[in-house]
């Protein structure tokens, strides 16, 4: 069921049930900004996003890992849906209404954490792929000696 939280309103005493993986209710921020650019790292083993602002600076991040996936969970296109909405929770608090994307990595979260982003209610004006292409790489080490 999860963990109680225990909070004093009015000298009235409300238990809520806080589930693993949802993001606590938040106040709304001071700082507003319009427009932002969403930071999507996706590997084999994680998904993380990270929310800036016009001069990339961070204003909210989050990652499968901190929404307590553990493993090889970590790396599902579930996972990173989870760490879409949580990152838009949080965009919501601070006012963005569009966001550009920009996206690196090859991990199967890609697409699926920026669905989760906009299934808020934030608008999307582009989305770029940063992905780093190897050309061919270093030279091979030579075959051992026997």
């Amino acid at each position: 069921m999860g963990k109680k939280k225990i909070a004093i309103v009015e000298d009235k005493i409300e238990e809520k049930a806080v589930e693993a993986g949802v993001v606590k209710e938040q106040k709304p921020s001071k700082r507003r900004v319009d427009s932002g650019v969403l930071y999507v790292e996706s590997t084999f083993n994680n998904t993380k996003l990270t929310l800036a602002d016009g001069k990339s600076n961070t204003l909210a991040w989050s990652s499968s890992g901190s929404l307590g996936f553990k493993g090889a969970k970590k790396g599902t296109p579930f996972a990173a849906a989870k760490v879409g909405e949580a990152l838009a929770l949080k965009a919501q608090n601070l006012g963005i209404k569009e966001v550009k994307v920009i996206v690196k990595g090859v991990g199967s979260g890609r697409e699926s954490a920026i669905r989760g982003f906009i299934s808020k209610g934030i608008n999307l004006t582009t989305i770029q792929d940063k992905t780093a292409v190897p050309h061919n790489g270093p030279k091979p080490p030579k075959p051992r000696r026997t």
